[in-house]
């Protein structure tokens, strides 16, 4: 069962959580890592469908932040409490993956509660394409939608659209605190998975993005 589960992309986490939930006997999720990295020294091929496969995390320095101010930008600090308590649909967060080419990026934006994700390929990163298809995605659930928190990118200088067209409040997280949008970046580390770092975006398909988008709305979240 939990080799078949790791076919699927399901972290140990995500095979652990699930089979609690059902009632399912299983071991815990660091035995299944040890199965995992013995299964790679036999030259097995389970570790290739682990999130970050045998990489490890990187620490990133004290960058200066060369991206200018927003105009108009209002703080995350302005932010009603309610986001924080993560209670409500329609507090999302957005963000983009830069390709190889540093052209063509990807378009994700998470529910905070929920952890849906929508997914979208944008042919480049100028603002005023990404606030049109960001209203072109949202706007048939505007209804649904309260809050949306990105980061200090200048792609989302037209940020003031955006907020119109839904009929929303836009929110900056602070330079560097990633944190401050975590449901964000941790969804952008799972595409990871099936669209490594130094892919040339531009090859990448509508109808793959739309393949990964259901792969991860449609799997069990540790949340």
């Amino acid at each position: 069962m939990i080799e078949e589960k790791l076919l699927k992309d399901y972290s140990p986490e995500h095979i652990c959580g699930r089979a609690k939930i059902e009632g399912q006997a299983c071991v815990s999720h660091e035995t299944i890592y040890q199965h995992i990295w013995r299964d790679k020294r036999k030259g097995g091929k389970l570790h290739e469908h682990l999130r970050r496969g045998n990489k490890r995390y990187r620490k990133r320095g004290n960058l200066k932040d060369n991206r200018g101010i927003i105009k108009d930008r209002i703080s995350i600090d302005e932010r009603p409490e309610i986001v924080d308590a993560k209670e409500r649909l329609g507090d999302l967060e957005i963000d983009t993956i830069i390709g190889m080419n540093k052209k063509v990026a990807i378009l994700t934006i998470v529910d905070r509660y929920s952890g849906m994700v929508l997914i979208r390929k944008l042919e480049s990163k100028k603002a005023k394409l990404l606030s049109e298809k960001v209203i072109e995605v949202l706007y048939p659930i505007k209804f649904l939608i309260h809050t949306i928190t990105g980061d200090n990118g200048k792609e989302f200088a037209e940020h003031k659209m955006i907020a119109k067209q839904l009929n929303i409040n836009f929110y900056f997280a602070h330079p560097y605190h990633s944190w401050e949008r975590g449901a964000n970046e941790n969804v952008n580390g799972l595409i990871r998975q099936y669209i490594p770092k130094k892919t040339d975006f531009s090859s990448i398909t509508d109808e793959y993005i739309e393949y990964i988008q259901n792969k991860l709305n449609n799997r069990p979240r540790k949340r």
